[in-house]
């Protein structure tokens, strides 16, 4: 059997605050930094907004863009490094609120950025076995760095999700082939009970991102019997600006078919939502028969990666609200107003 994404929904918060913004309470070059990462500015959650409530509204825009029933839907999981319960799965919130189950498996993962990514082949993998007729993966994180550390300027919040299904009649996008490449590489972690993460500075890149993305997208290659000319579109997980861009060039990637997907430099980091997010949006304007590459990333560290298939139905079956579109939609605020929006959502 095969396995395709047959609807998706994303969502950004329209509340923004700009690297220039941050700089300026910690005296710091707004200008050099956001040059330096190659963002301008973030989405960030409002105070009655967390990983539920994005889960929430995605897996909404999910069902309504797919067009099934939400009690064919057999497994959900939601994938995020800011589950607003240590004890107490976000998943079976979702399944609540779109008014799937109670005949259905869930679970919130958790592997840094790339928890997201794990439910898309966990689901992928059900529907091929004829486990379930659909599932959801989500992922989605409302991602905060601590104050005046550099997480601080991209960590933002957002997400997206995908049903996929078994029908081949049904899908936007087959899911021809995946690949995973996983070691035990502490870039980035956070201690229990603690309310930041840590992370090892620029041992972040060369050791951790680029090993992974790099590895897991020449793996995907290998295992598809593909080059990189054959794919039409390719994302990347995007910590910042200037790390897919590098992981492209190192691939032999042009920077044109990075573009669709390329959303950090004006939304900043989603975390596990920043692959998804990105895929998302190359849908949003994919045509038929057009090779996509999506590769994850997640400290700890791994990289799945994705080789997809757009079908005739892609054109047809549009999303009704495009990435892009929805991350126009915005309210710029100060560093006061995020600080207390952050203070009052942990008084919930």
């Amino acid at each position: 059997m095969t396995s395709g994404i047959v609807g998706y929904g994303s969502y950004v918060p329209e509340k923004r605050i700009t690297v220039e913004e941050i700089a300026r309470v910690w005296k710091k070059d707004g200008k050099k930094i956001a040059a330096g990462l190659n963002v301008k500015e973030k989405a960030v959650a409002a105070f009655d907004e967390d990983c539920a409530t994005i889960s929430v509204e995605i897996a909404r825009r999910a069902v309504e863009h797919s067009g099934i029933n939400p009690q064919d839907i057999g497994a959900i999981y939601v994938g995020s490094e800011s589950h607003p319960y240590a004890v107490k799965p976000t998943a079976s919130v979702v399944a609540d609120a779109i008014s799937a189950g109670p005949e259905l498996t869930a679970a919130d993962l958790e592997f840094a950025c790339k928890a997201g990514t794990a439910g898309m082949q966990m689901v992928m993998g059900m529907c091929m076995a004829g486990m379930i007729d659909y599932g959801l993966a989500i992922g989605a994180d409302t991602a905060q760095g601590r104050p005046n550390d550099a997480l601080e300027f991209t960590a933002a919040s957002g997400g997206a999700g995908f049903i996929i299904g078994s029908k081949k009649d049904e899908t936007i996008a087959s899911l021809d082939n995946t690949f995973s490449f996983t070691t035990d590489t502490p870039d980035f972690w956070r201690r229990q009970h603690a309310e930041f993460p840590r992370h090892a500075g620029r041992f972040t890149g060369e050791p951790a991102y680029f090993r992974h993305v790099v590895s897991a997208a020449e793996g995907m290659l290998k295992k598809a019997k593909m080059k990189v000319d054959d794919f039409d579109h390719v994302v990347f997980h995007q910590p910042n600006g200037k790390f897919p861009i590098r992981a492209a060039k190192t691939l032999g990637i042009p920077k044109d078919k990075i573009e669709a997907g390329f959303l950090t430099p004006i939304i900043g980091n989603t975390y596990s939502g920043a692959t998804m997010l990105g895929l998302a949006a190359i849908l949003d304007i994919a045509k038929p028969d057009e090779k996509i590459l999506a590769v994850s990333y997640g400290s700890g560290a791994g990289s799945d990666a994705f080789c997809l298939t757009t079908t005739k139905l892609v054109s047809k079956k549009r999303n009704k609200l495009p990435v892009r579109e929805m991350i126009k939609k915005k309210n710029y605020v100060d560093y006061a107003e995020y600080v207390i929006d952050r203070k009052k959502l942990k008084t919930l």
